[in-house]
């Protein structure tokens, strides 16, 4: 089934026949190819003939033969041949192509073209293409399904409750529901796999293939928790594993790089600056911690904060961790430079709880937005700070 994602159509839509590159930017198997598909559907039901629409995705095996730049030229040229008006680009994991930002910026320059592109790397802008197309580009973040589509997919209309804990283990990838049980696990694996080895390993030159795996297990096993590279090295020394802080730094980037990872920095709330030690990491899905180390609903604390923390980028928010005095705010969100504060929760089963997730929220001196999230249903809101259930927040565009 293909559900129509249309959080990310709606952001689209702005810049559709506008004379700026759109780029999509997401984990592997994320749904980026079907968010094109939506877009060039859309262009068809309003008019523009097919044969306007040139699609190309280097992944599919139609296309192993286009290699370089002066190849992919030349296919172009014989699509469109005789073909009269504008004609909308539609580029899938470009980034295979060396030296593919030279071609774009030609086609732009034509200004004749409406160019869509799209990638598994979230540096695939930090080179020679943002110098030529400095301010022609909009940027656009895709993630796995979200809770709300994940209900929307499987038609879900009651009980979202029990459903929510499925999606802890399922986790978003829209290309592995097909599946159920250990199948779905195996699915997930080997999807795990090829963006190790083909966004990490190969894009990177790696050799030490056993190493990469030692450290993304560990940032799973420690989601929402601070720590440094410098943890890690400390963690791998004590098993007889030598290597530089560095290299640790470099693997971490590589597994944020593939938008497989994220980073979360540290803000004193009070001094107004940004920390350099103990970030946080999250991952982009919870289904491939499952499939590979298990236990989301033994630590259902740090997953829902990681589902959250995804959530929010989706909403479109710069996340930091505050800190204020001895106290940790679990996030701070920035929109056009205006904050608020979420503090996360699994259940605040005791008086103790409740006052060590709201006393954070409490020292803030400033009157922006600040909310509790767990999965209490009681409403335990108080002194200014609203209580949310997360089932409610991820259904409902309150925050």
């Amino acid at each position: 089934m293909i559900i129509q994602r249309q959080n990310y159509i709606e952001k689209i839509k702005p810049f559709i026949n506008k004379h700026i590159i759109k780029v999509l930017i997401g984990i592997r198997r994320s749904g980026k190819s079907t968010i094109l598909k939506q877009i060039i559907n859309s262009l068809i039901k309003d008019g523009i003939p097919q044969e306007n629409i040139i699609w190309i995705n280097f992944e599919l095996s139609d296309y192993f033969e286009i290699t370089d730049i002066k190849k992919l030229e030349d296919y172009i040229s014989c699509q469109i041949t005789d073909v009269e008006g504008k004609i909308y680009l539609f580029f899938d994991e470009i980034q295979v192509i060396p030296q593919w930002e030279k071609l774009i910026n030609s086609y732009f320059a034509k200004e004749n073209f409406d160019i869509y592109i799209t990638g598994s790397n979230s540096k695939l802008l930090s080179s020679e293409f943002a110098t030529y197309l400095s301010g022609r580009y909009v940027e656009l973040n895709i993630f796995p399904f979200s809770f709300e589509e994940y209900i929307e997919y499987h038609k879900i209309s009651e009980d979202y409750k029990s459903h929510f804990y499925k999606y802890l283990e399922d986790g978003g990838m829209p290309s592995t529901y097909d599946y159920v049980s250990d199948d779905k696990k195996l699915i997930i694996r080997d999807l795990y796999n090829s963006i190790v080895l083909k966004d990490i390993i190969q894009r990177n030159n790696i050799k030490n293939i056993d190493l990469i795996d030692r450290i993304m297990r560990f940032i799973m096993y420690n989601i929402g928790q601070p720590f440094s590279a410098n943890k890690i090295y400390k963690r791998l020394k004590q098993d007889m594993v030598n290597l530089s802080v560095n290299t640790i730094y470099n693997y971490l980037k590589y597994f944020e790089n593939a938008c497989f990872i994220y980073q979360v920095k540290r803000e004193d709330l009070q001094g107004k600056k940004i920390l350099k030690y103990d970030e946080k990491y999250y991952l982009c899905d919870l289904g491939f911690r499952q499939s590979i180390i298990g236990n989301n609903q033994r630590d259902i604390t740090r997953v829902i904060e990681n589902i959250v923390y995804i959530e929010l980028l989706r909403r479109d928010y710069d996340i930091t961790i505050g800190k204020i005095d001895n106290l940790e705010v679990d996030f701070v969100c920035k929109k056009q430079n205006k904050p608020i504060y979420i503090q996360v929760s699994y259940l605040l089963v005791s008086e103790e709880t409740i006052e060590r997730e709201f006393k954070p929220l409490k020292n803030i001196p400033d009157n922006y937005p600040k909310y509790v999230i767990t999965l209490d249903d009681v409403n335990m809101s108080h002194d200014g700070i609203e209580h949310l259930n997360i089932v409610d927040f991820l259904l409902e565009d309150k925050i």
